[in-house]
């Protein structure tokens, strides 16, 4: 994720590494997620906030917002390091 202060022109970058560990699936429970689901768009094809929980395992990182798309905690650092504080 990249913060740009307008103010400043600085670039705050932070990365949010996510591990995901699928479940051992038959083909036939494969099949099912993905008629029902149709994941299509997403990263692995799997949507933790859908019915994908149901082919995750395990999820470790430091936020699971970065797995959907926005860190929102390391939003929330980047933005309290530029002197904008969330509350």
């Amino acid at each position: 994720m990249c913060l740009l202060d307008a103010r400043t022109g600085q670039a705050r970058v932070r990365g949010v590494p996510t591990l995901v560990t699928f479940r051992d699936l038959d083909d036939a429970a494969i099949e099912s997620y993905l008629r029902r689901e149709q994941p299509y768009q997403c990263a692995g094809a799997a949507k933790s906030e859908g019915l994908g929980i149901a082919i995750i395992a395990r999820m470790q990182g430091d936020d699971p917002n970065a797995l959907i798309g926005l860190p929102l905690i390391a939003l929330c650092d980047l933005l309290e390091e530029a002197g904008c504080p969330v509350l």
